[in-house]
């Protein structure tokens, strides 16, 4: 839905700043220079360099087939002790 919101006149400050409210504080937020003296100012979303792979489609994709197997295939420590002493078994 799109909200119009009428235009406010802003002061930019000594130090080059303006303030867009409170609700916006501590948001990042792109910053266009669309030309000289006019700004389009976005809301974002920063991903991590270290995460932006699970934002690939193929990465995506695996990740939901793994966490679609993981709870169809509920965590069980029934097998536990047997599955300990074969890999004791296979150390040793």
């Amino acid at each position: 839905m799109l909200v119009s919101v009428p235009p406010t006149v802003k002061v930019v400050g000594a130090n080059g700043q303006i303030s867009l409210g409170k609700q916006y504080a501590g948001c990042p937020v792109l910053v266009e220079e669309r030309e000289p003296g006019v700004w389009l100012v976005r809301t974002a979303t920063v991903i991590p360099d270290n995460e932006r792979a699970l934002h690939d489609a193929k990465a995506a994709a695996d990740l939901r087939e793994a966490l679609a197997w993981a709870e169809s295939h509920p965590a069980s420590d029934e097998n536990t002790g047997n599955l300990l002493q074969r890999w004791r078994d296979e150390s040793a």
